[in-house]
């Protein structure tokens, strides 16, 4: 298959998903056009311009920064259709009404190009239909794609295809959209409302219909059906909130127009709910009305009450035993809520089964195999498992045997029996669906093995279901050591990997030695070493827990020892004899920053989340993060006209003094911890394949440490000045005389101490100034009842 080269997308329609999309698009440095309807008054591109406008203001941000919203570039549809021949996929994005995308297809239609691939982002309406408005030629270039939102943030993308779309159209923009857009792809058949909507919103419906049965509230439900029953935190009547009451109904509306009891026995469940049906009647349509199932008064959340037709106070929670049941092993749990008396446990028994039995009875409908319903509502629901996962490592044939057993005795939403592959054939055989051949089929009756395109070879460990048996970064390769908490392994023989695995991630002197002892056996049989965590945690930084007892053993020697230790390790890092690459997924905070910063190079996933956040617990980086913000600026100034290092020095102090987290990796390099030589990935599966190709390319390029050198610093004048600001801000009431207090001595490092402007020094004199002011605090009793507070309750203590 030759590559799909994408050199410019156009998307149409600049509602919220479109806008959002063409954001994503930049983010990842797609060159993207925006259309729309030219404005009735003023400038003809005004409704692009307002959504191009309002995307910097949305939270989370839909822009990896918000500056990149320029990159969008804007049309409408009078005056730039000639731009459509210059993409080569083109979205089409706009409201939910076929005559409206019909009508919009027809009058594209002579100006896409004839090798493009256009795509509808819908979330439930026939691929197919809409295909018939397209002339011959562009039918078999033509297909769904369904983003869910937001587009940035959201992992799934469902693809469509129709009987007349090529299956090489479709083979190519998953290509597309799994490497350039960093998501994961599942193919979903021509069904309304595809499959994770197909699944969630019915799932939905049941739990609205089952919380009536038995009588719980929203707040209860919400904790039931949070985290603890292993979804996405918000539960289900947040989540409808978050979502949108309108939206949510307006998907049940395409269930209640395309479907009837003969296509689908669920469909008398289908009917609005009474409380979602007057909520929308009020224009209560969830958070972005600031009411929906809840609304906050001042500090105070309410949930609306169908009986009272008012807010009242929300805020409980769910009886304390079905927390402990939940926690329980996959068989014991389900046995337990299913025997349960309490109306909360036969509540969470019953959607559990609602959910079972609504995936296996429409299996074969909506998807070519289990694995894509798994995957479809881990990705687009926030499930930590999928129902088919779950099924399964319960123990199939007795739940199965316990969902038939409640269809037959009427406490089910529907008396349609199980499947008959549920009891019978391969699946009752292999003791479910997942197997390690590949996921249950019902339309082919086989299970279907992994579809592998040339992209996925660059992931190196993709997700995977239960029971596939996947090889796992855990224990993949051969492991060479693993000891402090650090696994030293490799794939290739070429290139060694260190894979932190402490709590978080976290950094202590064991994990601190077995980096350094992995430099140096990299330095003597490999390419290079890579740092790298199969999880969404790079480092939260240094284990204050487990300086805390050195601490009170040996005073603050021992912290000091430990600190500098530390700052060995980094400075081995930065001047290996072989290239360290560190691959930065998620959470690079503190000391995991400073381990991303002195390395080599850095390859990093889009959502990357990296800062010096020390701050936080009263304390100032103390690895080396001060001193690289030094370094830094030096050497910027140096590359400039000016000789003035203050200018290049204000960012990284007022970053390390405000403990400013990058939200995305380009706002992280914005921040100067990641540099405009590193490499980003928009798929976090990527990671590691790009960072060991990194290793590779360095040392063929015959790759050498940088050469000591000393550097420039601001001196006590550029001191002076940075505390004179920090004054105005202690004296307005903006920080506290503790902050000012950590501000200041963070301000005398990065400008070297007590010596002349200009003065030239090294990296281990800085050094040693980071770690007297590191330890100076450590002994402070504000710190001290900083550090408390964050390792007792995960919380700052402001004081």
């Amino acid at each position: 298959m030759s590559r799909f080269q994408v050199k410019k997308v156009a998307v149409l329609g600049a509602g919220v998903m479109g806008a959002q999309i063409a954001a994503h698009l930049a983010n990842v440095r797609v060159p993207v056009v925006l259309f729309d309807l030219p404005a009735k008054e003023g400038p003809k591109n005004g409704i692009v311009s307002r959504a191009v406008d309002n995307l910097k203001k949305l939270k989370p941000s839909p822009l990896g920064v918000a500056r990149d919203a320029e990159l969008i570039e804007q049309a409408n549809y009078e005056d730039d259709l000639a731009l459509l021949g210059e993409c080569d996929l083109v979205i089409e994005a706009i409201a939910e009404r076929m005559d409206w995308k019909l009508d919009l297809y027809r009058k594209i239609a002579p100006h896409v190009s004839p090798t493009a691939i256009l795509a509808s982002n819908t979330s439930g309406l026939s691929i197919t239909k809409l295909s018939e408005a397209l002339p011959a030629e562009m039918k078999p270039r033509f297909c769904g794609i369904h983003f869910f939102n937001p587009p940035r943030y959201m992992f799934l993308v469902e693809l469509i295809g129709t009987p007349t779309t090529e299956a090489d159209v479709l083979d190519k923009l998953e290509a597309f959209v799994t490497s350039t857009l960093g998501k994961g792809v599942v193919r979903a058949k021509d069904t309304p409302n595809f499959i994770a909507n197909r699944i969630g919103i019915a799932g939905m419906l049941a739990t609205m219909k089952e919380v009536e049965k038995f009588g719980l509230t929203p707040d209860v439900v919400d904790d039931l059906t949070g985290k603890k029953l292993g979804r996405a935190s918000s539960g289900t009547f947040r989540t409808a909130d978050v979502v949108g009451l309108d939206t949510m109904a307006h998907v049940v509306k395409t269930l209640q127009d395309n479907l009837d009891e003969k296509s689908d026995p669920f469909y008398p469940n289908f009917a609005t709910p009474p409380v979602l049906a007057k909520l929308i009647e009020k224009g209560h349509l969830g958070q972005k009305a600031k009411a929906g199932f809840y609304k906050k008064a001042g500090r105070d959340i309410l949930r609306y009450d169908l009986a009272q037709d008012e807010y009242v106070p929300a805020g409980a929670k769910a009886d304390e035993v079905y927390g402990r049941m939940l926690k329980k092993p996959a068989a014991q749990r389900l046995k337990l809520l299913r025997e349960s008396e309490g109306p909360q446990g036969q509540f969470l028994w019953a959607i559990l089964r609602d959910g079972f039995h609504y995936a296996a009875v429409h299996l074969g409908d909506i998807a070519e195999s289990a694995r894509d319903v798994d995957f479809a509502m881990r990705w687009g629901f926030g499930m930590q498992q999928g129902p088919f996962e779950l099924w399964q490592q319960a123990g199939w044939t007795q739940v199965a045997t316990w969902i038939q057993e409640d269809i037959d005795a009427g406490k089910a939403l529907s008396n349609a029996p199980l499947p008959k592959w549920v009891f019978e054939g391969p699946v009752a055989k292999a003791g479910g669906v997942h197997t390690p051949e590949g996921s249950w089929s019902p339309s082919e009756q086989r299970f279907v093995p992994l579809r592998r395109l040339p992209v996925h070879e660059r992931q190196l460990f993709p997700e995977s279901v239960l029971g596939a048996n996947a090889p796992q970064a855990q224990d993949a390769g051969t492991t060479l050591s693993d000891e402090g908490d650090v696994r030293v392994w490799t794939l290739d023989n070429e290139v060694l990997i260190a894979s932190i695995h402490s709590k978080m991630n976290a950094i202590s002197p064991d994990v601190a030695e077995a980096l350094a002892e992995a430099v140096a056996l990299a330095e003597r049989e490999y390419k290079g070493l890579v740092i790298w965590s199969p999880d969404d945690k790079f480092s939260v930084g240094a284990d204050l827990q487990a300086m805390l007892p050195a601490f009170a053993l040996a005073g603050i020697s021992a912290v000091e020892g430990a600190e500098q230790a530390l700052q060995d390790v980094m400075l081995r890092i930065r001047y290996a004899g072989v290239p360290v690459v560190s691959a930065v997924r998620g959470m690079a905070l503190g000391g995991g920053c400073e381990l991303a910063i002195h390395s080599a190079a850095r390859v990093a996933a889009m959502e990357s989340y990296i800062g010096l956040v020390e701050v936080g617990v009263g304390l100032i980086p103390g690895a080396g993060g001060l001193t690289y913000i030094a370094r830094r600026a030096a050497e910027r100034a140096e590359a400039s006209t000016g000789n003035d290092l203050l200018p290049f020095l204000t960012e990284g102090f007022t970053a390390a003094a405000m403990a400013k987290v990058g939200t995305s990796a380009l706002e992280s390099r914005q921040l100067g911890y990641l540099l405009d030589s590193d490499v980003i990935v928009p798929n976090k599966d990527e990671l590691l394949y790009v960072a060991l190709q990194q290793v590779k390319s360095m040392h063929e390029a015959g790759w050498r440490a940088p050469a000591r050198r000393k550097f420039k610093v601001a001196g006590r004048s550029g001191a002076a000045t940075i505390k004179g600001q920090l004054v105005n801000m202690r004296d307005g009431g903006f920080i506290s005389a503790h902050d000012f207090h950590i501000a200041s001595l963070i301000a005398g490092v990065v400008t070297g101490g007590d010596v002349d402007a200009g003065t030239l020094v090294t990296e281990e004199y800085l050094m040693t100034l980071e770690r007297k002011a590191f330890c100076s605090l450590i002994l402070h009793p504000k710190t001290q009842e900083r550090i408390m507070g964050m390792l007792n309750t995960g919380k700052p203590v402001r004081n």
